[in-house]
């Protein structure tokens, strides 16, 4: 018998997108390619954490993919499954707000979630 315990990663998360995870309607979770999510897989859990609270939900990664840039994730991925409550330019405006041209330039992760209830 082989020990497959998902690994669980913390992630944090800004309030807006915290909820719309936690009720399942926010599908994909984009970030960029930093080197700590690089080995995240299908199966690994994700404990999303509001910043200095101890609000928590957890999800499981359906898949990982890359992509070179935000708008091609946007467009590869589908703007609603992303965040159902903007349009794509805002998307775009709202995660280069958090993201600048310096990590953009990693790649971007598109990460399919599903809600663990």
């Amino acid at each position: 018998m082989s020990n497959t315990t998902p690994r669980v990663r913390e992630l944090n998360l800004y309030r807006q997108y915290f909820d719309l995870v936690a009720v399942g309607t926010k599908t994909v979770e984009v970030r960029v390619k930093y080197p700590h999510l690089a080995d995240l897989t299908a199966g690994d859990v994700i404990r999303f954490r509001i910043k200095g609270t101890d609000e928590t939900c957890e999800v499981e990664v359906e898949r990982v993919t890359e992509y070179p840039g935000f708008e091609t994730l946007l467009d590869g991925e589908g703007p609603s499954n992303v965040n159902p409550t903007a349009s794509r330019d805002e998307q775009l405006a709202n995660i280069r707000a958090i993201y600048p041209p310096e990590k953009e330039a990693l790649g971007a992760l598109a990460i399919r979630i599903e809600l663990i209830s």
